[in-house]
């Protein structure tokens, strides 16, 4: 197996312009592929679904290159997937110039995931906005309907 090399996207974005930005304008950029996707979501694969304010939804396909010595997904992808979900899912309901950053995230694994199992779905729901922190819910699903992890997180809200 050789993993893909290939340089990110390196194009200098226009950091003026996205700060002027709401959260959910930016994640809706970024789900039209008008902004590139970060870094994470390239090495994994991840992709936005669907993007409305306080909730978000991503895909992706686990494969060989994300097990674990037991020849299943590590535990850290699904922990990945959840927390880019719910913390995006936090970020649609932000105002432009503000941030956000996991303070808290509980991983509650059911089952396991294994390379070549199809598509999963991770969805993101904001459960309370507050001023200076937000609390979301996630859940994981098997293309075949299972759930095969659920989380939750509090989020900081940085710049409010």
């Amino acid at each position: 197996m050789t993993l893909d090399t290939t340089p990110l996207d390196t194009t200098p974005l226009d950091l003026d312009a996205l700060a002027r930005l709401t959260g959910l304008e930016l994640m809706q950029a970024v789900g039209r592929g008008d902004v590139p996707p970060p870094g994470i979501a390239v090495t994994l694969g991840m992709m936005p679904v669907e993007i409305d304010e306080g909730v978000c939804t991503f895909e992706l396909s686990p494969d060989e290159r994300m097990t674990n010595p037991l020849g299943t997904i590590h535990g850290g992808v699904a922990a990945t997937i959840l927390d880019s979900c719910m913390g995006c899912a936090v970020h649609t309901t932000l105002a432009p110039g503000v941030g956000y950053t996991t303070a808290q995230l509980n991983v509650h694994y059911l089952r396991a995931m294994s390379p070549g199992m199809g598509t999963v779905r991770a969805t993101g729901t904001v459960l309370h906005r507050g001023r200076t922190q937000a609390t979301a819910e996630g859940r994981l699903w098997s293309a075949d309907g299972k759930l095969i992890a659920h989380a939750t997180t509090t989020c900081l809200i940085l710049g409010s």
